[in-house]
C-alpha cells in the first residue's frame, strides 16, 4: 500500500458537526388519502421546480385526532409519487412517535410556540429578575451578529443566516435560495428564493430593491412567482405576514 494512502486510511473517516438545516414543513390538518393526493398534486403544479426532490417534514402540531396513529408508509408513497421526498415528522404524540419510527422516518420535536397545548397554557407574570430587585438595569441582550454578502448569489447556491438578518449587495440569481432566522434585504434584484423568519419569527420581512422572485416565504407562509407577478412585480417591496397571509407593499 503507498504510504500517501497508508496515512490517509490511519486518520478518521468521518466527524459529526452541528449544523441547521433549514426544512419544508408540510402542515397536516387531517389526513384522507384521497383528498391528500389531489391537493399535494395542484400544488406541485403550481411550482414543478420547487418541489422535484424537495425533502419535506410532516408537522402534526395541528392534526385533528391527533392521538390517531397514521398511516406513513402511505403519505411517504403519496409524496413520493410527486417528487417530494418525506423525511420525517414533526411531532411529540408517543402514538405518532412509534408510527413514523416504524416507517422509517425521523422525529423532530416541535419547536417552541407550535405545541397546542403551548398556545392554550395561561399567561403567568414573570418573576422579577434579580437586576429588578436590586434597583440595576439589566444588560442589554446580546446582539446577534448578521450575515453581509457582497457578491452575486448564483443559481443553485444556498445562503443562510442562523440567529439574525441576511443583507445581500448583489443580485440573488434564478435558482439561488438565501434563508434567515430574521429579515432578508436584498439591494438588487432578487430572482431566486427568499425565506426569512425560517425557524418560525413572524415578524421578519423580505426588502428587495426588485421583485422577480421565484418563492418568498416569511415564517413558512408562501407565495410562487405566480403569486407575485402584480402591480410590485419588477418594483421596489417588502413581504410581511398580516397575521397568516402574506402580503406585498411598496418599498
Amino acid at each position: 500500500m503507498p504510504q500517501a494512502t497508508a496515512d490517509l486510511f490511519s486518520s478518521p473517516c468521518l466527524q459529526f458537526k452541528g449544523s441547521m438545516v433549514p426544512l419544508t414543513t408540510l402542515e397536516l390538518l387531517y389526513f384522507e388519502p384521497d383528498k391528500f393526493s389531489e391537493e399535494l398534486r395542484e400544488k406541485v403544479k403550481q411550482a414543478p421546480n420547487l418541489f422535484h426532490n424537495l425533502p419535506i417534514v410532516v408537522g402534526l402540531e395541528k392534526l385533528a385526532e391527533a392521538h390517531s396513529p397514521l398511516d406513513f408508509s402511505l403519505i411517504q408513497t403519496l409524496c413520493e409519487q410527486e417528487g417530494i421526498r418525506l423525511i420525517g415528522v414533526r411531532t411529540d404524540a408517543p402514538e405518532q412517535t412509534s408510527a413514523a419510527q416504524t416507517a422509517g422516518l425521523a422525529v423532530f420535536q416541535p419547536s417552541r410556540g407550535t405545541r397546542n397545548a403551548e398556545a392554550e397554557a395561561p399567561v403567568q407574570e414573570p418573576a422579577p429578575s434579580a437586576a429588578a430587585e436590586t434597583g440595576r438595569d439589566e444588560a442589554p441582550p446580546q446582539r446577534v451578529a448578521n450575515r453581509i454578502i457582497t457578491t452575486p448569489v448564483r443559481s443553485g447556491q444556498q445562503v443562510y443566516a442562523p440567529g439574525g438578518d441576511l443583507i445581500v449587495l448583489a443580485p440573488v440569481s434564478a435558482g439561488a435560495e438565501i434563508l434567515a432566522d430574521g429579515n432578508i434585504h436584498v439591494y438588487a434584484p432578487l430572482r431566486g428564493r427568499a425565506l426569512a423568519g425560517v425557524q418560525g419569527d413572524a415578524s421578519a420581512r423580505i426588502f428587495c430593491q426588485s421583485l422577480e422572485a421565484e418563492l418568498v416565504s416569511v415564517a413558512g407562509q408562501y407565495k410562487i412567482s405566480e403569486d407575485l407577478q402584480g402591480e410590485h412585480w419588477k418594483q421596489a417591496a417588502q413581504i410581511c405576514l398580516d397575521g397568516e397571509k402574506l402580503t406585498i407593499k411598496a418599498m
